[in-house]
């Protein structure tokens, strides 16, 4: 079988099996003192397989994952892949009665869950899909004795590009999950684009971020359709991501931006050698410039941003080693990505002008699994009809082609009839030497409508009174910012992937606002 990066289309299972021929003995997956090499690998994907379809699944059946990271995560992943079938990985923390409903609305007929899913998920009830124990002791049936015997290959599969990969559920930071279908087409776009990104057979990449995860994913695949090794990190800690980087001589990571905040930030980062780092990537929340500026200051290797939404559309890549004067812009659309920006009234705006990004490319999802209205809501077309997706955020392209976002469309407030752009607030309590991290929300006012509320947490050691820093910051802005409001808090509520949830902010307010 030869199977190319190159291709227009490829199959990711198909890869990992050209892989088990050529290089046997490689390894593939590593976590703790257990590895994988490729024809191990290969051979536990045809074992989860066969298991799917002897249990009558078909290609488009859909199977789910509730799990932390580990080694068999990745293998019954895989091994739905290779079936035809789709993976809907759900994130644990979404509760019980959230998780139901994802595996109800994903039609799944099979959960495999570890002891973090199960606890996840709850008892099970009569007429739930069946699950499967990715560990001791956590479902009546363990994966060691469901899946085929050794050496039992599936029936072929001959996946097409359009049909669907996974179900990827995702509420961002706003609200109840919804089905994201992401196409095989579309995975394999990431893949081809993985060469541009010196993915090889001697890649290792250090995977931190959960494997429910898109931006995850993002690394994943590439890195094993290259035949390189992937690192798996089940819990990210600053030092040990450090020291599993030196071991392994790591070559690529995907990081989200407080991971790199913590990075940076950790007192012995200038004595590990990562000097086998080739490319770096960030994708998921903003990136502050001044952050990414340290980055390649300290951090040998290319930094990679990649601006888009699970639901696919367009994507912009700022290669910021490149670009060291546009590190306050998220990059440029990706080749063959149709990028523009639109106002209230779904008109394209001058340019120049800011507006609501929209994309188009290759790589978006087909719709929300069984939404067709919330799939309407997301799509915008132009007058030749052809199909965007909708971001919701704000932002401009300068003369050079280079996007700078403002905010997102929804967290933007109006205040006495001005529009406030929180992430302007934010940027200007971030330079106060006493401050960590900020994040700036909308909340209601009598006087105003709404007035912009600060959440701060400071740097250790320091010791600024809310009112103090709240009147140097209020100095530092225009009339129609000012903040309300400002608290001290330990830590910013985040989700697993790092973005800061705004609706626990709000939902958490309790200070009075002061009258600027």
């Amino acid at each position: 079988m030869t199977v190319s990066t190159e291709l227009e289309f490829g199959i990711i299972a198909d890869l990992v099996h050209a892989h088990a021929r050529g290089a046997p003995h490689r390894p593939a997956l590593t976590m703790g003192e257990r590895s994988l090499d490729y024809a191990a690998l290969d051979g536990a994907i045809d074992r989860v397989a066969c298991a799917l379809q002897r249990e009558g699944l078909r290609p488009g059946d859909a199977i789910a994952i509730c799990a932390g990271m580990s080694i068999d995560y990745a293998v019954a992943f895989l091994g739905a892949l290779r079936a035809g079938v789709v993976v809907a990985p759900l994130a644990p923390g979404s509760g019980p009665m959230s998780l139901q409903r994802m595996v109800q609305d994903a039609r799944a007929s099979v959960v495999f869950v570890d002891t973090i899913g199960a606890d996840a998920m709850g008892p099970p009830v009569a007429g739930d899909a069946t699950r499967i124990g990715l560990g001791p002791e956590v479902a009546p049936t363990l994966l060691d004795n469901w899946w085929a015997p050794v050496g039992q290959p599936p029936r072929p599969v001959q996946v097409e590009p359009s049909w669907p990969f996974n179900i990827i559920y995702s509420s961002g930071t706003t609200g109840e999950p919804k089905g994201i279908v992401q196409p095989h087409g579309m995975r394999w776009s990431h893949v081809r684009r993985g060469a541009s990104y010196a993915y090889a057979a001697d890649s290792v990449a250090l995977v931190s971020t959960p494997l429910y995860s898109n931006t995850t994913l993002v690394v994943f695949f590439p890195t094993l359709c290259a035949g390189g090794t992937v690192v798996l990190m089940p819990k990210f800690e600053a030092g040990a991501f450090l020291e599993l980087a030196q071991k392994h001589r790591v070559t690529h990571a995907m990081l989200v931006p407080v991971q790199y905040q913590r990075l940076m930030a950790y007192p012995e980062f200038d004595q590990f050698d990562l000097s086998s780092f080739r490319m770096k990537f960030s994708t998921s929340a903003p990136f502050g410039a001044t952050l990414k500026a340290d980055v390649l200051r300290r951090w040998p290797g290319g930094l990679v941003e990649y601006y888009g939404m699970t639901e696919g559309g367009g994507t912009c890549i700022l290669e910021a080693h490149n670009f060291p004067a546009k590190l306050h812009t998220v990059g440029q659309p990706a080749q063959g990505h149709d990028m523009r920006l639109i106002d209230d009234n779904g008109v394209e705006v001058a340019p120049g002008e800011s507006g609501e990004v929209v994309g188009h490319s290759g790589g978006m999802m087909t719709g929300y699994h069984g939404q067709p209205e919330k799939t309407r809501e997301a799509e915008w077309f132009d007058p030749q009809g052809k199909r965007f997706i909708r971001t919701g955020d704000i932002g401009r392209f300068d003369a050079d082609g280079f996007l700078t976002l403002f905010d997102r469309k929804k967290d933007m407030l109006i205040s006495g009839g001005f529009n406030v752009y929180p992430s302007d607030l934010e940027a200007v309590l971030a330079l106060h030497p006493a401050v960590l991290e900020v994040a700036v929300v909308g909340v209601p006012s009598e006087r105003w409508g709404e007035t912009p509320a600060a959440f701060v947490v400071l740097r250790p050691g320091q010791g600024v009174t809310p009112d103090a820093l709240l009147q140097w910051t209020n100095a530092q802005l225009g009339k129609t910012q000012r903040l309300g409001s400002l608290q001290l808090i330990d830590e910013l509520p985040r989700s697993p992937i790092g973005k800061v949830l705004k609706r626990e902010l709000r939902s958490t307010y309790s200070q009075p606002e002061k009258t600027p």
